[in-house]
């Protein structure tokens, strides 16, 4: 413990210019004895902790001394740095400023970041992530109430595994108890999620990778035809951008996008709705119909309208 908040005291000390004992005291838990015991072990040590007096005084290194900017070779720490604060933001976890502080350390001096990630993570409910990443690490069941895709709900216990974030949503991955068997669930879709103090160990020959490949149901893959008009070219390239595209002289488009099981997809069906009358299906022609359809039993309910 001693040598990590010495460590963890030789990057904060590089990243300030001056600290003060009492505030390094309150950073690391401990009494400003212990601090003072501490900067005598690193002065013996080598490095050049210097002491600042005054009222604004306290300790700093020495100006000039650098570490060797070498450590990561041609990474971009800029960028290191931007995605870890990102994470740090959505988790909460203090652990990751100092991995932070000591990538601040090598960053290029006066270097104007080049990347920004922000995680949106208000689909889901507060401090969820923070939990889930508990569970995963100290190896806690999670208990949740879950909406599947067939719209039932249940109650679900799982041994949480990782956390995946794709399709602009969070996901995790485990061993769901009541189903016994490992599954995927949607963050979006959880609620009530409560952090057991029930421990768990891992399953021997537990899966490296999520149940569903694209590969495995690559033969169930069908093209989903769309034309889109002109005025709905943008919402359709955000929903649709890696799908491929034609371009006609009167301004619409014709998007050819591979779906799996696209009869059965209702995810699909969200977005082509809410193209409203800015884009058709043309194929397959069971789409059109369950369109039409869907379409009919909405205008029912507004019938009085």
């Amino acid at each position: 413990m001693k040598l990590e908040r010495l460590i963890s005291m030789i990057y904060k000390l590089l990243n300030h210019e001056v600290l003060s004992a009492s505030m390094l005291a309150e950073e690391f838990q401990v009494s400003q004895r212990t601090i003072y015991r501490d900067i005598d072990v690193l002065c013996a040590a080598g490095f050049p902790v210097i002491s600042h007096q005054g009222s604004k005084g306290g300790y700093g290194i020495m100006d000039g001394y650098k570490m060797d900017k070498s450590l990561l070779g041609s990474y971009d720490v800029n960028s290191l740095i931007t995605v870890l604060s990102s994470f740090s933001t959505v988790f909460k976890d203090e652990r990751v400023q100092g991995t932070i502080e000591r990538l601040q350390t090598v960053a290029p001096e006066h270097q104007t970041p080049s990347l920004s990630v922000d995680f949106e993570t208000l689909r889901t409910e507060p401090d969820a992530l923070c939990q889930l990443r508990t569970g995963i690490t100290k190896r806690k069941i999670i208990r949740f109430d879950y909406i599947n895709a067939n719209n039932e709900r249940t109650t679900r216990d799982i041994e949480p595994m990782w956390l995946h974030f794709k399709y602009s949503n969070w996901y995790v991955y485990g061993f769901c108890r009541t189903r016994r068997d490992y599954r995927e669930f949607r963050l979006s879709r959880m609620m009530n999620l409560f952090l057991t103090q029930e421990d768990f160990q891992p399953h021997h020959g537990a899966p490296k990778e999520a149940a569903f490949s694209y590969k495995e149901g690559y033969d169930q893959l069908k093209d989903v035809v769309i034309r889109v008009g002109p005025k709905a070219l943008a919402e359709a390239m955000d929903q649709f951008h890696q799908a491929d595209k034609q371009f006609h002289d009167d301004g619409s488009m014709t998007m050819r996008i591979p779906v799996y099981k696209p009869l059965e997809a209702r995810w699909l069906w969200s977005i082509l709705l809410s193209f409203g009358s800015g884009a058709e299906v043309l194929e397959p022609i069971a789409l059109r119909g369950l369109l039409k359809e869907q379409l009919q039993n909405t205008l029912q309910l507004y019938e009085e309208v």
